[in-house]
């Protein structure tokens, strides 16, 4: 597989602004923008890290009965997924598929900053949610 980076971990939280005074204030991370993704039911805060391609994404759910309003509910704040960048993602679903490994995701679909993103099942993880993103082409970083 072509990982070229962690692109975001991606934690569940219950306020923004919670969330701000966190990553803001106690590790010094400035946010840059929010975007809400509709059909994901979630509300994203991003916050780059350093001059790396990486950020830390604060996730807020939209509703309970979404992806992330359930994680809450089950677990409360916390990690909710990491992304790992790849240079193609339509080749390393295909790669994936073939070793038999199960996906959430078997086509990509958009995700925030129109990055085309697809999960692989957590029982293939070690219960870790992972997620694989493509950023849009000519993106450099967030």
């Amino acid at each position: 597989m072509a990982i070229l980076c962690v692109d975001q971990v991606s934690v569940a939280v219950e306020s923004l602004d919670d969330a701000s005074r966190i990553y803001e204030r106690i590790l010094g991370l400035k946010a840059t923008h929010d975007e809400t993704v509709a059909d994901q039911g979630v509300t994203t805060r991003f916050f780059p890290v350093g001059k790396s391609p990486s950020v830390v994404e604060a996730l807020l759910p939209t509703g309970p009965d979404t992806p992330v309003g359930r994680f809450l509910s089950k677990r409360g704040p916390g990690i909710h997924h990491i992304a790992f960048r790849v240079d193609d993602l339509d080749a390393e679903l295909r790669r994936l598929k073939a070793l038999g490994v199960r996906l959430i995701d078997e086509a990509p679909r958009r995700g925030a900053e129109g990055k085309r993103i697809a999960f692989l099942h957590p029982k293939e993880t070690g219960g870790v949610l992972i997620e694989l993103c493509e950023a849009p082409a000519g993106a450099k970083g967030h």
